[in-house]
């Protein structure tokens, strides 16, 4: 990822740049306000404004004028509740809003999250940038046999190295063709609306991307899991890591309860009673699918066979 000394320069500025607030502030947020946090091989997330903490979060569901007289371990025990019972009103009291370089593939999954305000770098009115995603080696992978739409084995050695090969080709192709299109010296040139659609979804666009607390988690959640693709989840990563900066006591609570934690079905809880009590379970007497019974007894480190 390069930046241009222009570039630079406004981070810079911008960085410098401090303003009294009557607002809550988060220490950990205020730290990493404006600065680029590398993704991929040109990609980033950087954080423009946020609002609210965990304070924020306390107020709302108390519907106080001010931080009150609570001690801390009182509000993160009330964080921790409103997180255990799916009360989600009062997370979305704090917002942040991120400036994001992303290839177009993962924006158009990125995009599936219709929760939250989004303004996209512009193809009709800019000029795209020659930057374009390559994966490296190790992020390379056949079609899963039995999964449509996850990976199998890592490629290796040669496979890898022309995959890659006619992955830069490509790129760099179209993109001479796209400029061409744009500035043909015998004639008036293309429009850029027009040009644009020549382009491969490995192309850079970048975007602002302003979303509620609550959304946010639901985001991280989906994103953030081993079956995500690859090129989303260390967006989801990075994004994860600014937000516990930002918001501590409600991080934790959500990977107390949501992240790290495990939805049961009926069914699979009257089977953990039965073990409980000393009875026997199978997938027959169990009233479950064999796809669920098989991740059960994953969860529960239970042979199935």
């Amino acid at each position: 990822m390069s930046l241009t000394e222009e570039q630079k320069e406004d981070i810079k500025n911008q960085r410098n740049s401090l303003n009294e607030t009557r607002r809550a502030v988060s220490e950990g947020m205020e730290e990493n306000l404006y600065l680029i946090h590398k993704v991929l091989d040109h990609g980033f997330v950087r954080v423009i404004d946020y609002m609210g903490n965990d304070t924020s979060i306390v107020q709302a569901a108390r519907v106080s004028y001010g931080e009150g007289t609570k001690k801390s371990r009182d509000d993160k025990s009330l964080i921790f509740y409103l997180m255990r019972h799916w009360h989600s009103t009062p997370f979305e009291m704090c917002e942040v809003k991120l400036h994001v370089k992303l290839p177009v593939f993962v924006a158009r999954q990125w995009i599936r999250h219709r929760t939250a305000n989004v303004n996209e770098y512009s193809a009709r009115y800019s000029i795209l940038d020659n930057e374009f995603y390559i994966p490296k080696s190790e992020n390379l992978a056949s079609q899963s046999k039995s999964n449509n739409q996850g990976r199998g084995d890592v490629l290796v050695g040669e496979e890898a190295k022309e995959v890659i090969q006619i992955l830069k080709n490509d790129s760099l192709r179209s993109y001479k063709s796209y400029e061409e299109m744009l500035s043909n010296e015998n004639k008036k040139g293309l429009a850029r609306e027009l040009a644009r659609m020549n382009l491969p979804t490995n192309i850079y666009t970048q975007w602002y991307w302003k979303t509620d607390l609550h959304n946010l988690f639901n985001f991280i959640r989906l994103r953030n899991d081993q079956h995500a693709q690859y090129e989303i989840r260390v967006y989801a990563e990075k994004i994860a890591e600014l937000v516990k900066k930002w918001v501590p006591f409600a991080f934790e609570a959500f990977e107390q309860y949501q992240l790290n934690s495990s939805q049961l079905s009926a069914n699979a809880m009257t089977c953990i009673k039965k073990l409980l009590s000393g009875g026997n379970i199978s997938q027959e007497t169990s009233g479950m699918g064999k796809r669920e019974w098989l991740e059960f007894c994953k969860l529960i480190d239970k042979d199935h066979k």
